[in-house]
């Protein structure tokens, strides 16, 4: 019995039962974990067409695995839906992975990246520093929603678009559609990292994304005990339209009996090519088992990430009118600049996952950070617990001071995900924190 039905499924239902089918063997209805390196071939025969991708069965875990391929299938669909039904992912071993992957997939040396300026730390590392090794450059675009700002950037060597629809940790929104006409005017794919999102509140390919990555270790999974990460190609991109642009896309390859990955593959070229030869080559391949934890966390998405929202809503609007607190990046709030934009893209919940700013600097931060209870002091987003993280000293320390107050990252600013405990609960901890923070430079009580 299969449990990919001919009507198309509401989200809810998809998240439950899409790309998995009843195990044949047992009748087992959960996907079980198959913790196996390889895979035993019948005969001399089949062994051949399978490296040969006549047969699609599996031969090592590295290129392909039962439990990798299920959740796969429901990741394609969760984040493809109407929009892009052709959509292809590719789970790997760590967001950070499903980056380098995705962008590896289209990039060689002398090419050029345009990245928002707004993004997650480890990324703009992975761009500048990583990639730039390899002799790829990158411009970051600070105004990101300012099209005519994209389009100064982009130079014949550019080959790709880069954004956060939630950066992390300002807040502050990106406007898809406008970057995704730019890319289409360029013939430039647009890659989105929706993390902070999750294609509960926004799927990306419905407002012109090309290629959408996730670190499926947060919100995906959910509970904070396993790492994964995932790219999903929409499979509209014409990788044909500029050969001179994707040469590996578009020369014969001998894997391929002469064809090229476009014509073998057509507009699904990239995520073959991807599959193929940048994931199973560099090897960052996601466990069994964290696959499996993976897809029982995509089965309550919808709940979690619903809760996670109200939460953070409700978090945001009491500190905005705490005396300690200079500002709160939060876009659901109707005071922040980017609400408008929330109305547009986010229009089920603003996500969980945004800063503040306390008015007594890092010694404000260092007394509220260490009088936190229920908030777990670490480094990571999207548990179901709540977490706080003071971004200045610790993801963003290698920059200069210079280098944070240009990305908004000040000495008094702290970075919570919300969690999906009771908002009463968390908001008596924050209170609790604040009162170190008054009893630290003596202002008033509040009232």
């Amino acid at each position: 019995m299969t449990a990919t039905l001919d009507e198309p499924l509401g989200f809810a239902s998809a998240q439950v039962h899409a790309g998995t089918d009843v195990d044949t063997a047992f009748g087992a209805r959960v996907t079980p974990v198959y913790l196996t390196a390889g895979f035993v071939f019948d005969d001399f025969e089949q062994a051949r067409d399978r490296f040969a991708g006549v047969d699609e069965g599996y031969t090592y875990s590295r290129s392909g695995n039962p439990t990798t391929a299920a959740v796969e299938r429901r990741l394609a669909v969760l984040e493809g839906a109407t929009s892009a039904p052709d959509a292809e992912a590719i789970v790997v071993g760590s967001g950070q992975a499903a980056l380098a992957v995705a962008f590896l997939g289209i990039l060689q040396a002398g090419d050029h990246v345009v990245s928002a300026a707004s993004i997650y730390e480890g990324t703009r590392g992975l761009l500048r520093e990583n990639l730039g090794r390899l002799g790829i450059e990158v411009d970051f675009v600070r105004n990101a929603n300012d099209p005519d700002a994209w389009r100064r950037a982009i130079r014949p060597t550019t080959k790709a678009l880069f954004g956060e629809p939630i950066p992390n940790p300002k807040n502050d929104l990106l406007d898809l559609e406008t970057v995704a006409a730019v890319a289409r005017e360029a013939g430039i794919p647009f890659i989105v990292d929706n993390t902070l999102a999750t294609p509960y509140l926004l799927r990306p390919f419905e407002f012109g994304a090309d290629i959408v990555v996730h670190s499926a270790s947060k919100f995906l999974a959910g509970h904070g005990s396993a790492l994964g990460g995932v790219v999903v190609d929409a499979g509209r991109f014409d990788w044909s339209a500029r050969p001179d642009a994707f040469p590996h896309l578009n020369t014969p390859q001998r894997a391929l009996g002469g064809r090229s990955y476009v014509e073998a593959y057509g507009r699904s070229a990239y995520a073959a090519y991807t599959r193929q030869v940048v994931a199973s080559r560099f090897g960052p391949t996601l466990s069994p088992l964290n696959a499996f934890l993976l897809q029982q966390g995509l089965e309550t998405l919808s709940l979690r990430v619903a809760q996670h929202s109200r939460n953070a809503l409700a978090v945001a609007a009491w500190l905005q009118v705490q005396p300690e607190v200079a500002s709160v990046d939060y876009s659901g709030l109707a005071s922040s600049p980017h609400h408008e934009l929330a109305g547009k893209y986010l229009p089920d919940g603003q996500g969980s996952v945004f800063s503040f700013t306390l008015r007594g600097g890092e010694p404000a931060a260092r007394a509220f950070y260490d009088a936190l209870r229920l908030f777990s002091r670490m480094t990571h987003l999207g548990d179901v617990r709540s977490l706080a993280l003071h971004p200045a000293s610790t993801t963003h320390t290698l920059l200069t001071e210079d280098e944070r107050l240009a990305n908004g990252i000040g000495p008094g600013l702290l970075r919570l995900s919300i969690g999906i405990e009771d908002a009463d609960d968390l908001i008596r901890d924050l209170a609790r924190a604040l009162d170190a923070v008054r009893a630290l430079t003596e202002l008033p009580l509040a009232g």
